[in-house]
């Protein structure tokens, strides 16, 4: 089936549903070029060249606390993109949820881009760089606090560390997210996962909460869930969304 088949399925599909759930992962963003992780030029491959340990080091919990300085300094310099703006896949689903017909947006990515992009319901499964909190008394700061502190960010208020609210290697998802997630695609008529390879867990086994006839798996290379969706797109996120929607 040619390209042009597929967009014309999806179309339908989009069209003849008005409770539709999307899942996204790092392929979202990367049209915003923002690098995504696991590529053979992405943050991981990167970190390994630059810092000489492995990414499940440098990104852990342990390390965060042991090496503050050295975690900080590879945060600051490689995983804010602060002036990314929101591509087509963004703009789309915003615009699906302003018609009454997206329900929800989950999405492993930590850049607020979705948010950007106009859309309101943005469930976070691996939280977000423009939330920070203060280890010890809890105090909320903003990005722009982060990038301002020399070296590692400290607390104005009690000297304490202050910690992104990104989910690190060693740290587990937020329940409550999660289970909302589950929640959302349970009851979805039409499941949407796009940019993501479906490989990293515990995200990844979401689609299996899937019960629906209406599975579209959106990404440029093959997952291993293709051979259970009912529609398979391998192209742009982003050029896919906006042949349909916009």
């Amino acid at each position: 089936m040619n390209r042009e088949k597929k967009i014309a399925i999806l179309r339908d599909i989009i069209d003849s549903s008005d409770n539709i759930v999307f899942f996204g992962g790092a392929g979202v963003s990367t049209e915003s070029n923002i690098p995504d992780f696991r590529s053979p030029n992405g943050v991981f491959a990167k970190l390994a060249r630059k810092q000489g340990v492995s990414p499940e080091e440098m990104l852990s919990f342990t390390y965060f606390l042991n090496h503050p300085e050295d975690y900080f300094a590879y945060y600051k310099d490689s995983l804010i993109y602060k002036d990314a703006q929101p591509n087509n896949a963004h703009l789309a689903l915003a615009k699906l949820e302003q018609m009454g017909k997206l329900k929800a947006v989950i999405t492993q990515n930590v850049d607020g881009l979705h948010q950007k992009a106009g859309s309101k319901e943005v469930l976070e499964l691996h939280g977000s760089i423009f939330r920070n909190h203060c280890l010890k008394c809890k105090k909320f700061f903003t990005l722009e606090y982060i990038l301002e502190s020399p070296g590692v960010p400290k607390c104005d208020r009690c000297g304490g560390i202050i910690k992104p609210d990104v989910i690190m290697y060693e740290e587990s998802l937020d329940m409550d997210i999660l289970n909302k997630a589950i929640r959302y695609i349970e009851k979805a008529d039409v499941l949407i996962v796009g940019g993501t390879s479906l490989t990293v867990y515990p995200a990844a086994g979401l689609i299996r909460y899937y019960s629906g006839q209406k599975l579209v798996l959106i990404n440029k290379t093959p997952t291993p869930y293709d051979k259970f969706a009912n529609l398979v797109i391998n192209d742009s996120i982003g050029e896919t969304l906006k042949a349909c929607v916009l």
